[in-house]
């Protein structure tokens, strides 16, 4: 299937590509388009929108896209990924639903990864991708360890 957001990723717009690629469409290819041409290209391409305004798998309320995601594909029964997606909501927002500590983090390295020159978003994505990984097995960790809110919270 084919799916499609806004260019100049950061946060969400890695962390959806590789929620989408690892748990929902292995398959998956990805788009970064101007916003503007969204959903003008989602049409022509038959592809599903994500981290645009006014999609099912974008923003609501204090929720990020990643979380729609999570919910839309029964992912919330991973209390992993529901971790995972606390941290992304944090760096992606204004951290005031969560107040999740690790989300500084992934703010600072994901602004990081937009001043090492590489040459498009799919670029990005690819070499970012491990920061997830790393984060997912962290996740994983503190549930193993029953800190479902992380590291830093009781």
């Amino acid at each position: 299937m084919k799916w499609i957001t806004r260019e100049h990723v950061k946060v969400d717009r890695v962390a959806c590509p590789w929620l989408i690629k690892k748990f929902v469409d292995p398959q998956a290819e990805f788009q970064f388009v101007p916003a503007v041409a969204v959903m003008d290209e989602a049409a022509r391409l038959n592809a599903i929108p994500f981290d645009v305004q006014g999609v099912e798998l974008g923003h609501h309320g204090k929720e990020c896209s990643f979380e729609a995601i999570l919910k839309k594909y029964g992912l919330t029964k991973n209390p992993a990924l529901v971790l995972l997606g606390r941290i992304v909501n944090g760096a992606d927002t204004d951290n005031t639903l969560y107040d999740q500590s690790e989300s500084d983090g992934l703010r600072a390295i994901a602004e990081g990864f937009r001043h090492l020159d590489y040459e498009d978003d799919h670029q990005i994505n690819a070499a970012e991708w491990i920061v997830y990984d790393a984060l997912y097995a962290y996740c994983r960790e503190m549930i193993r360890k029953r800190r479902h809110h992380g590291a830093f919270k009781d």
